[in-house]
C-alpha cells in the first residue's frame, strides 16, 4: 500500500481521550487486516495531519502501540507494523513438516476445507472495495501470465488467495489464513515457482482462479466453495506427480552416473 494511499485510511479521531483514540485507530486497522506486517505508516507529520492531532499527541500513541508489540520504530526510519501474525510454527517444526509426506497431505486436505468456506463466506460478503481489489489481483494475475512471468504469476497466487480471505470480514479467519499462507509463500509445502514454469499447469492454474473470482462476485456460494475445493484437489494432484517426476529424474540420473563412472 503507497504512503498516499495509506494517509486516506487515517482519518480524523474524537478529541476525547486523544492519544488513546489514535491508538485505537491504528489497533483497529491492524486488527481488521487493513494493515499488513512490514508495512511502513505514514510519516509523523502526514499522520498527525491526516488524523487532526499533535506531533506529540501522536507521538505518545505510537510508543503506546510500540511497547504493546503492535508496531516497530525504526530511529530515523519510521513506523512499520509488527509481525504479529508470526508463524504457525517454529522454523525447526516446519523444517520437519516439509520433510513430512503427511504433513504435506493433511496441509492440503486442510486448505481444501478451510478455503471452500472462505469462498463461500466471500461469495456471500465481497463490498464494491473488496470486488475491486480482486479484480486488480485477478488483473496483475493475467498479465503475469501473459508476460510469462513465473515468479510475478506465483506472487498473485497467493495475494488473490489472501484477498478472498478479506472479502470474509471475519477477523479471526483473516488471521488465521495469513499465517497458513507464509508456509504456502515459503514453498514449504509445494513449490509454486516450479508449478508455474509449466504451461499446462499455468494456464489451467489460472482458469481455476478465473473460475473462483467470477463465482464471487457473481455472488454464488455454493458454485464458489465449489471452485476452490476443486482448485485444491488439483493441487493435491500435481504435487504427487511433481514428486513422481523428481523421483524418476532423480533414478535415471543415478543410472547415468552409474554408467559413465
Amino acid at each position: 500500500m503507497s504512503i498516499n494511499k495509506m494517509e486516506k485510511i487515517f482519518t480524523p479521531v474524537e478529541h476525547g481521550k486523544i492519544s488513546q483514540e489514535v491508538e485505537l485507530k491504528i489497533e483497529t486497522l491492524i486488527l481488521e487486516g487493513v494493515l499488513r506486517v512490514g508495512e511502513k505508516l505514514p510519516s509523523e507529520r502526514e499522520l498527525s495531519k491526516s488524523m487532526d492531532v499533535s506531533r506529540p499527541i501522536l507521538r505518545e500513541a505510537l510508543a503506546c502501540l510500540e511497547k504493546r508489540g503492535l508496531i516497530t520504530i525504526r530511529h530515523g526510519g519510521g513506523a512499520y507494523i509488527a509481525d504479529i501474525i508470526g508463524t504457525v510454527f517454529a522454523e525447526p517444526v516446519v523444517e520437519l513438516i516439509g520433510r513430512n509426506t503427511k504433513a504435506k497431505s493433511d496441509y492440503l486436505e486442510y486448505r481444501k476445507e478451510i478455503e471452500s468456506l472462505t469462498a463461500r463466506m466471500a461469495a456471500q460478503r465481497a463490498t464494491d472495495g473488496d470486488i475491486a481489489l480482486l479484480t486488480n489481483i485477478m488483473q496483475e494475475m493475467q498479465d503475469a501470465h501473459l508476460s510469462n512471468d513465473a515468479e510475478r504469476e506465483a506472487k498473485a497466487d497467493v495475494e488473490f488467495h489472501s484477498a478472498i480471505g478479506e472479502c470474509t470480514h471475519n477477523i479471526i479467519l483473516i488471521h488465521t489464513l495469513r499465517s497458513c499462507y507464509a508456509l504456502f509463500s515459503g514453498d514449504v509445502f509445494l513449490n509454486r515457482n516450479l508449478m508455474y514454469k509449466e504451461e499446462n499447469l499455468r494456464e489451467a492454474l489460472l482458469n481455476q482462479h478465473k473460475t473462483i473470482y467470477e463465482n464471487i462476485i457473481a455472488g454464488d456460494a455454493n458454485s464458489a466453495a465449489d471452485a476452490a475445493a476443486a482448485h485444491i484437489e488439483f493441487i493435491e494432484t500435481i504435487t504427487s506427480d511433481i514428486k513422481r517426476k523428481n523421483g524418476w529424474q532423480e533414478v535415471s540420473q543415478q543410472r547415468l552416473a552409474l554408467r559413465e563412472g
